[in-house]
């Protein structure tokens, strides 16, 4: 296990969004470079950026035409090696994004899989053996028609992203290999063939995008999938120890099994996350049932709200077990080896600040920083920056409205660009009052100034740092009260003052951080309306 990781907190970057140098409207790499003081400042000492390999962009990147190429918009290979550097000279990490599960349909493998003359690529993707094979009765999704050879290929996504063969767990046709085909294997080598390129360049590990798609036909379990991920964690182990992957996967219990360092809590209900910040109880708590996203449709039109019953919306009928339900179950699969990663939001999901105001998000970061696991923090999020109800960009639908530029300053293009306003990326917030990182670090009260503190606290105290060490101590409704070693958590969402009875003297405590008021006592806490404290 890389020793880093008990350390880290984590800045998610979406490359286009952050930082323009060069004045076309679009950010890059050399803009992530030149803000990593202001990162590392925050609180946070790792970087995980949104794809940033060649890609025709039909689904913002998440379409790899070249692995081993850092598209044009945003730099060179070497801008990016720079940044490798960069980054640990100030004792930061940086992670890469990784679509495993398959590429664009511009990509040289792909193209030459699609070629009817046999080659090393032609099961480097799943093609059926005849071009209406399958098609009619098949749970998978297929193309046909667009190539030379006669076959269906399966996609992974959208029609542009061909699903890589990595095998069938339980292959029922001719054309399905399984996971010890030497096709599938060479698939499996290919992929570490990209990591190893990147981290002996000094990259420090993946993010891996759709990390459980890998192996098709596979079982409840992922039996097949997993078989893949661990074959690759030993590579990690053996050639590159300090390096790390991070899956999106949601379901901790396999997924640090299958070898993982690292699994996100996502949108669905099942992880338990979207209790937290969005709950709407007619979907089960996901996010992206709602309308295809949370009340916008994409195309910039506003679809009504649904009721929240979120932990952190005051007085909405929120219940902290909602989420420790779920979980609890996972957390106990980490305890002997991995670790939970909560995120403030990322480029899938819209802001937290669209639901919650400002006392609510900051009682959501008293939680996301002081519990245990891998926190990751989503650019602009620190500044409460807002989603935006914006037309699709980049196969992002409703997403997109989260993928806004980063608002460093009261200037030009809130500070992110020097280019017209009509290059840009996407538009940034034209509100009037919009966040910016100017404007919150002059302020002591801003979410971003509670931000810097929590992470200070985190970052400077062991018993807050990854390793799971929670105890939950009061947990009911809308409050929850946990331990950490010597450090202890009280947060109260509801809009009236709580009285706790627990089993410690917190009578001469000393407290660390507090948002409200709370009174600490001899087997008893109080905590005022919409309040949280720190104490130790």
């Amino acid at each position: 296990m890389a020793k880093w990781l008990k350390d880290a907190v984590f800045y998610e970057i979406y490359p286009q969004s952050f930082n323009d140098t060069n004045g076309d409207g679009i950010g890059d790499i050399n803009g992530i470079t030149e803000k990593l003081d202001y990162i590392k400042e925050l609180g946070c000492n790792a970087l995980w950026l949104n794809p940033c390999f060649d890609s025709p962009f039909r689904d913002a990147g998440y379409d790899v035409r070249d692995y081993k190429k850092v598209a044009s918009r945003y730099g060179t290979n070497e801008d990016l090696f720079r940044l490798f550097e960069e980054a640990h000279k100030r004792g930061m990490h940086v992670f890469l994004d990784l679509v495993a599960g398959h590429t664009s349909e511009e990509h040289e493998w792909f193209r030459k899989s699609q070629m009817q003359e046999k080659n090393e690529y032609s099961d480097r993707f799943i093609w059926t053996e005849f071009c209406f094979e399958g098609m009619q009765k098949s749970s998978y999704n297929f193309v046909a028609g667009e190539s030379e050879r006669s076959g269906a290929y399966v996609v992974n996504f959208y029609k542009c992203q061909p699903a890589l063969n990595y095998g069938f767990l339980n292959p029922e046709a001719d054309w399905q290999k399984s996971i010890n085909d030497p096709a599938s294997i060479a698939t499996r080598e290919a992929m570490k063939d990209v990591m190893r390129y990147w981290m002996d360049h000094g990259c420090d590990g993946f993010r891996v995008d759709m990390a459980a798609s890998l192996v098709k036909n596979d079982d409840e379990k992922k039996t097949g999938t997993s078989e893949v991920w661990h074959d690759i964690r030993k590579m990690f182990d053996t050639e590159y120890p300090e390096c790390a992957l991070l899956s999106e996967w949601s379901d901790p219990k396999i997924s640090i099994k299958a070898g993982f360092h690292m699994d996100f809590l996502l949108n669905d209900a099942g992880s338990g996350y979207s209790t937290l910040v969005r709950d709407y109880a007619n979907c089960n708590g996901g996010f992206q049932k709602v309308h295809g996203g949370d009340g916008f449709n994409g195309n910039g039109r506003p679809l009504p709200k649904l009721e929240d019953h979120s932990f952190f919306k005051k007085d909405a009928g929120g219940d902290i077990n909602r989420f420790l339900d779920s979980y609890l179950d996972m957390y106990k699969y980490t305890k002997d080896g991995g670790y939970i990663s909560i995120i403030s939001c990322n480029h899938d999901t819209v802001r937290p600040s669209y639901t919650l105001d400002k006392r609510e998000l900051e009682l959501f970061y008293v939680f996301l920083f002081t519990m245990p696991g891998i926190p990751f923090l989503y650019y602009g999020d620190e500044i409460a920056m807002r989603y935006q109800n914006i037309p699709s960009k980049e196969g992002g639908y409703y997403r997109t409205g989260s993928r806004t530029p980063m608002q460093w300053s009261n200037g030009k293009n809130l500070g992110f660009s020097d280019a017209d306003e009509s290059l840009l990326y996407l538009p940034v917030d034209h509100a009037a009052d919009a966040p910016t990182v100017e404007s919150a670090a002059a302020d002591p009260d801003s979410v971003y100034s509670e931000i810097r503190e929590l992470l200070s606290l985190r970052n400077s105290i062991e018993d807050l740092k990854a390793e799971p060490n929670l105890e939950v101590l009061y947990a009911e409704g809308p409050v929850f009260v946990f331990r950490r070693g010597s450090v202890v958590t009280g947060i109260n969402t509801s809009g009236k003052e709580v009285s706790v009875k627990v089993n410690l003297n917190a009578s001469g405590a000393e407290k660390l951080f507090e948002i409200g008021k709370a009174d600490l006592g001899d087997g008893e806490i109080k905590i005022g309306a919409q309040s949280a404290v720190v104490f130790r």
